[in-house]
C-alpha cells in the first residue's frame, strides 16, 4: 500500500527540475548532450515572470519538452522576506545575472549551449503559446 502511494504522488509531481547552479547545469548538459535554458525571474513581484511560469514554463508541453531535451536553471530574485534564498543561492543568481543579465531585465530567458554561448534569448514575456515556445528552441537545437 506505502508503494502505490509514494508511485501516485510520484505521479503528479512536476517532471522537470530548476537548477540554481548554473556550473552543474553545464556538467549535466554536456554529459546529456542538452541545450540549457535559463530564466531569470522575479517570482513574487515581476507579474509578466509569473506569466511566464504559469503559461509556458509549467505547462505540460513545455516540461514534457524540456525534461527530454533541456537542463534548466533558474535565477530568482524575490523581494518578499517570507521568500528570501539562501546566501549562497543569492550569490549563484547574482553570479549569473553579472554574465548574462547585467541590465537586469525581467523576466529574462535564455538558450544557451553547453559552452554558455547564447544561442536565443527572450526578453520580457515571449507572447507565444507553449508550443511555439518550444519551436523556437527546436529550430536552434537542430543547428546544434
Amino acid at each position: 500500500m506505502k508503494l502505490l502511494i509514494i508511485y501516485l504522488f510520484m505521479l503528479f509531481l512536476p517532471g522537470v527540475t530548476w537548477l540554481g547552479d548554473f556550473n552543474a547545469a553545464k556538467n549535466e548538459a554536456v554529459q546529456k548532450h542538452k541545450l540549457i535554458l535559463i530564466n531569470f525571474s522575479g517570482s513574487d513581484w515581476c507579474g509578466p515572470c509569473i506569466r511566464l511560469r504559469k503559461e509556458i514554463l509549467e505547462s505540460s508541453e513545455f516540461e514534457n519538452f524540456a525534461s527530454d531535451n533541456l537542463v534548466l536553471v533558474r535565477a530568482d530574485f524575490p523581494r518578499q522576506k517570507k521568500n528570501q534564498l539562501s546566501k549562497d543561492q543569492v550569490k549563484l543568481n547574482e553570479t549569473l545575472a553579472d554574465k548574462y543579465n547585467a541590465d537586469g531585465k525581467f523576466p529574462y530567458t535564455l538558450l544557451v549551449d553547453v559552452n554558455g554561448k547564447i544561442l536565443k534569448q527572450w526578453d520580457g514575456f515571449p507572447n507565444e503559446t507553449p508550443d511555439q515556445f518550444i519551436t523556437d528552441i527546436k529550430s536552434l537545437e537542430s543547428s546544434h
